[in-house]
């Protein structure tokens, strides 16, 4: 998934030291989306792409992300992890056609045109009780 804003904050990298003994990093921002009605999405850089993809406040940028989720001690927390940063350019063409809509994915089928009703070869009287017909009523 790709998101496209302003990076309004950047947060202090964050480091340690796993259970199993391996270092790691990771580089947090918070971006405003360009929208009518502006978004804020807190998102990271983990590991080397911590240092990868260094951005600075007031920059436009696309960032491409991942969601991901987890469950700690019965509640779930889900994590913005971005693998891509691009410098974004006011004006500059994005994608040729609209991004077809997915799920777990997989495109979403298009919906079927809906199909003019057919028009009756024959009149059906029903007024009239049809042949075979039972019913009291």
């Amino acid at each position: 998934m790709e998101i496209t804003g302003k990076i309004i904050k950047k947060l202090e990298p964050v480091s340690g030291t796993s259970k199993a003994g391996n270092a790691w990093n990771k580089q947090e921002y918070v971006l405003e989306t360009l929208d009518a009605y502006p978004r804020k999405v807190f998102f990271n850089f983990f590991g080397e792409r911590a240092n990868q993809y260094p951005m600075e406040v007031g920059q436009l940028v696309t960032v491409s992300f991942d969601l991901e989720s987890r469950e700690f001690n019965g509640r779930w927390y889900t994590d913005v992890r971005a693998w891509k940063s691009e410098p974004y350019v006011a004006g500059q063409p994005q994608a040729a056609a609209a991004p077809q809509p997915q799920v777990m994915g997989q495109p979403i089928p298009q919906a079927p045109q809906p199909v003019a009703p057919a028009t009756p070869t024959t009149q059906v009287d029903f007024t009239q009780p049809a042949e075979g017909d039972d019913l009291p009523f």
